[in-house]
């Protein structure tokens, strides 16, 4: 994992935020190539959720929504973590994720008095430090707070949002009165969301602030079941399709203890990390808490009406969760590779080529003036359908390491060879075999390679 973490900062995918003041715990930025590849994730998941099918609409909510949407979510009351510091160096971290790493024991949503009791007669010590000297296990809620308002003793209290699902529910009369809806359908939604959680230094796989791609999907309350089984066939296939590997993943679902307050079922899809089996995505089954919650404490009637039949009743939601950012480090554990290549190690991303940052590179051969007017023309071209890079730097062996660093799948090489024939090398990442190709048909070789 670190040398995962350290080819992100070094190939500019992440890195700690604000570092010239020694950064902030749980805060990372994404740079030029994290930026892309997330941006690459994200375009798949809208083809698949909402380009590919017709009965689930977008919508793009307000990160600040009025602070009783979270009182009747149960937010305020039940969106806790439990916390652990140690007496001895204030360190901090989630009794659960301790007792997780140490014993090997699913144990969050535990009561606390209970996560206390395992943490003491286990023995467990500070993760930091090493000292047994813990204090007992608090709880501690996940939503950040603000203020509104511009004269200081007039401020009122808000919650940056917590996860997108809210949003979704305060649009739901607008999505069923303007957009000719019918159960079931669903209403998704893509942004950044902010949870004040303690992580264990693990890259971008839980931070302060991180990006979800979301979506609630409404049904009848007796097909719940059916729908359930839909969408975990549908978020396997969709994970497979992103090319991971399909030994990493497995579906868990959570005991009743580890459920949040509004869920009937829950499970996830876990990956093998280095530091364990993780959830990666997750599927809620909702019922009609937020709905039927909404309704309770605004006095507005959000029922659903059949317009068939008449009937009127408050949809249950199916809900699955895709964290991006998360979604992000997991496609660089999975493609992440160190190969013997003439007795030197060569660090590799494997990509799915239709994720990559970069599709294509494009350089000359040696430092010549016409080997680089052709190259830079030939990129030019490229670039307008791919992104692609172009590099001149002279040593052709230290271009194509780097290109296999950030996951670039194709390298095209100009040489004195191309000026008298019009044909390029192409050199392809996973195998490192090159073929030689006419310039005429490079357009038709890439639309091939990314169809």
């Amino acid at each position: 994992m670190d040398k995962i973490i350290s080819l992100a900062k070094r190939r500019s995918f992440f890195y700690p935020s604000s570092e010239i003041y020694g950064g902030l715990a749980n805060a990372w930025d994404f740079g030029h190539y994290g930026v892309l590849l997330k941006e690459n994730i994200r375009q798949f998941w809208l083809k698949k959720i909402i380009q590919e099918r017709d009965d689930i609409i977008l919508i793009d909510s307000s990160v600040i929504l009025n602070p009783k949407v979270w009182e009747a979510s149960g937010h305020v009351s039940g969106f806790n973590d439990a916390l652990v510091e140690c007496k001895n160096c204030h360190h901090r971290t989630r009794a659960d994720h301790l007792i997780e790493d140490r014993l090997n024991k699913k144990v969050e949503g535990l009561p606390i008095e209970e996560l206390t009791k395992i943490i003491k007669e286990n023995k467990l010590t500070c993760p930091k430090c090493g000292s047994k000297e813990l204090t007992d296990v608090r709880r501690f809620n996940l939503l950040f707070e603000t203020n509104i308002g511009i004269i200081e003793d007039k401020k009122s209290k808000a919650y940056l949002r917590g996860e997108l699902a809210q949003g979704i529910f305060m649009s739901f009369k607008q999505v069923v009165d303007t957009m000719r809806v019918k159960i079931p359908f669903g209403i998704a939604s893509t942004g950044v969301v902010f949870r004040n959680e303690i992580t264990l230094g693990q890259g971008v796989f839980r931070t302060l602030q991180f990006d979800l791609m979301e979506f609630e999907y409404f049904i009848k309350p007796d097909e719940w079941e059916k729908y359930y089984s839909y969408w975990q066939e549908k978020m396997w296939q969709m994970a497979l399709e992103l090319g991971l590997n399909e030994k990493k993943l497995r579906w868990r679902e959570h005991e009743e203890f580890e459920r949040s307050h509004y869920s009937k079922k829950t499970m996830d899809i876990e990956y093998q990390f280095p530091f364990g089996w993780k959830e990666m995505w997750g599927l809620a089954y909702r019922t009609d808490f937020d709905l039927s919650n909404h309704m309770k404490y605004s006095g507005v009637d959000l029922r659903y009406i059949d317009k068939t039949t008449g009937e009127k009743y408050v949809p249950h939601v199916i809900e699955p969760t895709f964290g991006l950012s998360r979604l992000l480090i997991t496609v660089l554990v999975d493609s992440y590779y160190e190969e013997d290549v003439n007795g030197k190690k060569r660090v590799v991303l494997k990509i799915n080529p239709k994720l990559a940052p970069i599709k294509i590179a494009v350089f000359p051969l040696q430092k010549d003036e016409k080997l680089k007017e052709l190259s830079f023309k030939i990129h030019k071209e490229l670039k307008n359908k791919y992104n692609c890079e172009f590099d001149d730097s002279g040593n052709i062996g230290k271009m194509y390491r780097r290109q296999d660093e950030i996951g670039t799948p194709y390298c095209v090489t100009v040489d004195y060879q191309s000026l008298d024939d019009k044909t390029v090398t192409i050199r392809d990442r996973d195998t490192m075999k090159q073929e030689r190709i006419s310039l005429d048909l490079l357009n038709k070789y890439f639309n091939e390679k990314f169809s």
